[in-house]
């Protein structure tokens, strides 16, 4: 098995060296634990865009120290101790504590082993013997027996699996061979990420910007991480994503809260998250409340459109705007939204509109009230026009009436003084000394009789005569001419009712002037 580390260079900044690096030894085989006489290779890793022309080796032995530069970043060993590598602009790598044993039976381990990764134990025989029989203890606690030599796999280890290991085999002369106990300590592959908060206490409507913060081993760099935000309960701010930050481009006081991050491994072998934080956002209270209205000035035509608008100079948050009349106070509309400013419409505008109004705001400080502004209704000029032609007709239809009840006055003064009778004559009118040749009334005329052998009975005929009448200026003569010339233009109606008593023989018979 070959592990194998790199480390995250980190590229310079404008103006500024790079920061030292730090190189990771990695082994092959993987084993800190080997044979005497068997070989080790050890490789100086952390360099992605070259390989060193030269390494320098440092190998440390019972307090002695020696020193070997080699070209490449390659070193083949032979020898217990600890040994850390250097190129170029680097810091010395961590220790590697290799061990040459020369006991017939080892538990080999690996270098490092990490949250998440697979580990890997052998038992081995000196010189590769068979064992027919295998056994792992855990803290002397026996975790598995193998009827034949076999490695032991915990996969996805995690702090939990920290403890002595030791493994206990058996011969083929069934002879017991056991290993030296050894530590084995699961590294952290990342610690618990911190959330940070550009700002705490934010302002309503800014902006705030999240970073999960946690940090890899030199020895597991390149090993891709994860991160994913949430709220309160769970509630998921972001998708899971390569991206350690977040923004948030517009912040409200409901979004207050304790926020908090994850991060975990892309085949999430190791999932962590971070503590709390508490964000309190911060609201503005409305102030400046201003009403205005379109059209501007507060003057308006009778039966237009009229639309008052309230504003605020500050205030964020979810603001009730409501407009109100300053006789009555009554509300007349209201509106909440997330915004400075808000209208209100109202549709037809009539004369008794006209007054004073004014608006109020609220983001739950309580209701800033506007100044009045009086609102002016004006007469249309078709209105004006309207009342005048009504006027007029309301003149003629008076003069109608009036003269319609004179006619009739007239007509049943005539009907009750005479009565009606067959042969009842009709003369024109003819003014007498004193008197206008305007007479209201028309003077009798003699009546034809129209109708031969009817029998009349109240209720029975109803005769109506229509005369046209003009009254000259040349005196009697020519009036009573006139109207005589006059009388074969009247028009005589009746209506007679057909239904006759059973014992009615009569008949009615036409006849023509």
């Amino acid at each position: 098995m070959l592990l194998w580390a790199s480390l995250l260079v980190l590229a310079p900044a404008s103006g500024q060296s790079a920061t030292a690096h730090k190189p990771v030894i990695s082994l092959h085989p993987p084993w800190t634990t080997v044979f005497q006489g068997e070989r080790v290779n050890l490789t100086c890793n952390g360099f992605h865009f070259h390989v060193p022309e030269k390494t320098k080796w440092y190998h440390q032995y019972y307090r002695r120290e020696k020193q070997t530069e080699t070209l490449g970043n390659t070193f083949e060993v032979r020898e217990s101790g600890e040994y850390r590598c250097q190129t170029g602009g680097s810091t010395l790598s961590n220790p590697v504590h290799l061990v040459f044993s020369s006991d017939p039976f080892i538990l080999q381990a690996p270098y490092s082993v990490f949250e998440g990764d697979t580990l890997v134990l052998r038992c081995q025989r000196r010189g590769k013997k068979k064992l027919t029989a295998v056994k792992y203890t855990w803290n002397r606690k026996t975790l598995s027996i193998f009827n034949e030599s076999q490695d032991l796999l915990i996969p996805q280890a995690n702090s939990n699996n920290n403890g002595y290991y030791q493994c206990i085999g058996s011969g083929d002369k069934n002879d017991v061979f056991r290993s030296n106990s050894k530590m084995i300590k699961i590294q952290e592959l990342f610690p618990h990420p911190k959330l940070k908060a550009t700002v705490s206490q934010p302002t309503e409507g800014n902006s705030v910007n999240l970073s999960c913060d946690t940090r890899l081993p030199p020895e597991r760099s390149d090993t891709p991480l994860h991160f994913i935000f949430f709220r309160d309960d769970r509630v998921v701010l972001s998708n899971w994503s390569r991206s350690a930050e977040l923004q948030i481009p517009t912040i409200w006081r409901e979004n207050s809260g304790s926020y908090w991050c994850g991060a975990e491994t892309v085949i999430r072998s190791v999932h962590k998250h971070s503590l709390p934080l508490q964000i309190q956002v911060q609201r503005i209270p409305v102030s400046g409340v201003l009403m205005e209205t379109q059209p501007p000035g507060g003057q308006v035509v009778e039966g237009e459109v009229l639309v008052l608008v309230c504003s605020v100079a500050e205030g964020t948050g979810h603001t009730t705007f409501s407009w109100h009349r300053e006789d009555t106070r009554e509300s007349l509309g209201r509106k909440t939204q997330r915004s400075q400013r808000a209208e209100l419409e109202i549709p037809v505008m009539r004369k008794d509109h006209a007054g004073g109004y004014y608006c109020t705001a609220d983001n739950s400080y309580g209701p800033v009230q506007s100044g009045v502004v009086n609102i002016t209704v004006k007469e249309t000029p078709g209105n004006r026009n309207g009342v005048i032609a009504a006027g007029a007709t309301g003149g003629l239809l008076s003069t109608l009436l009036l003269a319609v009840a004179l006619l009739f006055s007239c007509w049943h003064r005539r009907k009750s003084g005479d009565g009606f009778q067959g042969n009842e004559t009709r003369s024109p009118p003819t003014p007498g000394r004193g008197e206008s040749s305007h007479s209201i009334c028309p003077v009798q005329v003699e009546l034809q009789p129209l109708y031969g052998n009817v029998h009349l009975r109240e209720g029975d005929l109803v005769y109506s005569e229509v005369q046209t009448i003009q009254l000259g200026e040349q005196g009697e003569a020519n009036t009573s001419r006139t109207l005589l010339e006059d009388m074969h233009a009247s028009v005589v109606y009746s209506e007679v009712k057909t239904q006759l008593p059973d014992n009615s023989a009569g008949k009615v018979i036409s006849k023509d002037e």
